[in-house]
Formats: C-alpha cells, sequence, structure tokens
C-alpha cells in the first residue's frame, strides 16, 4: 500500500491519498471496467480508476455516467434535428399551398368578375336583340 499526504494550499487541511497496486476491484459490472463511448473525443474518454481509492472509483463512476447521459442527449438532439429538418420541409410546403391558394383566389376573382362583366353584356345584347325584333315586327311589309 503506497501512502501520500499533501497540503493543495496552506489554508487548506491535507488531503491523504492512499493506494494498492494489487488487482482488487471494487467496480463489479464488466460493463463499467472498460466502457466505450464512440461519441467522446479520445481525450474525454473515462479513464481507469485508482481502483483502491474510493474517491477515484467515484469520480470514474461519475464521469461513465455523464458519458452515458451525453449520449443520450446527443441522440436526442439528433432526433430534434432530423424532425426539425421534417418540420421545416413541410413549412416550406405549406408555404408553397399557401402561394396556390393565393394564387387561386386571384384567379377566381378575376374570372368571377370577367363572368359577372360577360353575363351583364350577354344581358344588354339579350335586350337590344329583342328590342331589334320588335322594331323588326313593326315595321310595314315585314312578315
Amino acid at each position: 500500500m503506497i501512502t501520500s499526504t499533501r497540503r493543495v494550499s496552506p489554508d487548506k487541511p491535507e488531503v491523504r491519498i492512499a493506494f494498492s497496486l494489487d488487482e482488487s476491484t471494487e467496480l463489479k459490472d464488466d460493463e463499467d471496467l472498460l466502457p466505450s463511448f464512440p461519441d467522446l473525443e479520445q481525450q474525454l474518454q473515462p479513464v481507469l480508476p485508482c481502483q483502491s481509492v474510493s474517491e477515484s472509483v467515484q469520480v470514474y463512476k461519475d464521469h461513465c455516467k455523464m458519458a452515458k447521459e451525453f449520449h443520450k442527449v446527443k441522440n436526442e438532439i439528433a432526433l430534434l434535428e432530423d424532425r426539425k429538418k421534417e418540420l421545416i420541409a413541410e413549412l416550406v410546403e405549406d408555404e408553397k399551398a399557401s402561394m396556390e391558394i393565393a394564387r387561386l383566389k386571384e384567379e377566381f376573382r378575376v374570372l368571377t368578375e370577367e363572368n359577372r362583366t360577360l353575363v351583364n353584356v350577354h344581358s344588354q345584347r339579350s335586350q337590344q336583340l329583342e328590342t331589334l325584333r320588335v322594331l323588326n315586327q313593326k315595321r310595314p311589309g315585314s312578315s
């Protein structure tokens, strides 16, 4: 067993660290022994702890937990980014549909006005034709 005592600063108490080079392990899960975190850069990968130092083991476990949480959050972000892309595509389609609806409404308005004008002209011409027929029938010598 190796023991070391250090004072970090004059106003802090001494810190005593003890560790052993034997193969005893406090890590129970094989998964925790050498977990893989492909999302993390190499320098951010958890480093195996000094197993005889409980603080080292706890820091390692916390680091692994944070790395797993990072992986989970990163996956959630990727899913949300995919959903965002889908929603943006839907929005673009909706905007195109809105523009098409606006164009069709304007075309309908123009055609409705044109139809109204044509109906008025038709009505006027029908009246004129009827007037001409009546006048034509009143003329002497017309049959």
